[in-house]
């Protein structure tokens, strides 16, 4: 969705959810996020757990404001046709944890 961000380096787990406050309290810095949120607060929790990158499943799309403050902050966003179950199947075949 921003290609002009990289993915850097690595990845090896990933978190999936929705609740952004359960979001903050479980997930892991430097992880990978599947979440069908596609509004501005996604960003600023990705930025505080400093996340590789969001994965948007359902090929839903993202607000112009949440892209765009996605690339200031350098973290990428990614679009699945999948629904998040078969993104984290994917994922997981992929030994992401």
């Amino acid at each position: 969705m921003n290609p002009e961000v990289g993915l850097e380096g690595e990845f090896s787990e990933a978190y999936v959810g929705d609740l952004l406050s359960l979001v903050m309290a479980n997930a892991g810095n430097g992880c990978a996020w599947i979440t069908i949120q596609t509004h501005l607060n996604t960003i600023a929790v990705a930025t505080l757990l400093e996340m590789a990158c969001i994965i948007i499943p359902e090929e839903a799309e993202a607000e112009e404001d949440t892209i765009k403050k996605a690339t200031e902050e350098g973290i990428p966003l990614f679009a699945s046709s999948m629904n998040a179950f078969k993104t984290c199947l994917m994922l997981g075949e992929s030994g992401i944890k």
